[in-house]
């Protein structure tokens, strides 16, 4: 279900800078997508080394 939620909030998003890019507001839309494609800032943390991460966190683990 998080990635339905995900995925809807993302849709939610791109309709809206939609919107404002049809009412001639194209900054506006443009600003609400760079909001939008900035990575979530998850911390990974390594247990037993006290090592912490400021980059952001693949939900995949992929590469």
């Amino acid at each position: 279900m998080k990635g339905l939620k995900k995925l809807t909030k993302r849709f939610e998003t791109l309709m809206t800078a939609a919107t404002f890019a049809e009412a001639g507001e194209f900054e506006t839309a443009r600003e609400i997508l760079k909001e939008d494609a900035q990575p979530e800032g998850k911390t990974a943390e390594r247990s037993g080394r006290g090592y912490t991460s400021d980059l952001a966190v693949n939900a995949a683990g992929s590469k």
